[in-house]
């Protein structure tokens, strides 16, 4: 079952900023992985389990999200 995410950039729970490709299927296991990059840097690019990137982290007590949606494409901090 293929699932979705928005394109767009993100914003990590500690504060950087990503831009999401596209979603990508793991060639062993099938898992579905998000395929993004850093907006500070290098600009490089990065996997992870689209179970992990939309995850929920407690910080102090509260649940918010690992991945926060910011905008589309356009890059505005």
């Amino acid at each position: 079952m293929q699932q979705s995410l928005k394109q767009g950039i993100y914003q990590h729970y500690k504060g950087a900023h990503y831009k999401v490709h596209h979603l990508a299927t793991h060639s062993e296991t099938g898992e579905i992985m998000v395929v993004y990059q850093t907006l500070y840097g290098d600009f490089d690019f990065w996997v992870r389990p689209l179970s992990m990137f939309i995850e929920q982290v407690i910080i102090d007590g509260v649940s918010i999200p690992r991945f926060k949606y910011i905008c589309e494409n356009e890059y505005a901090k």
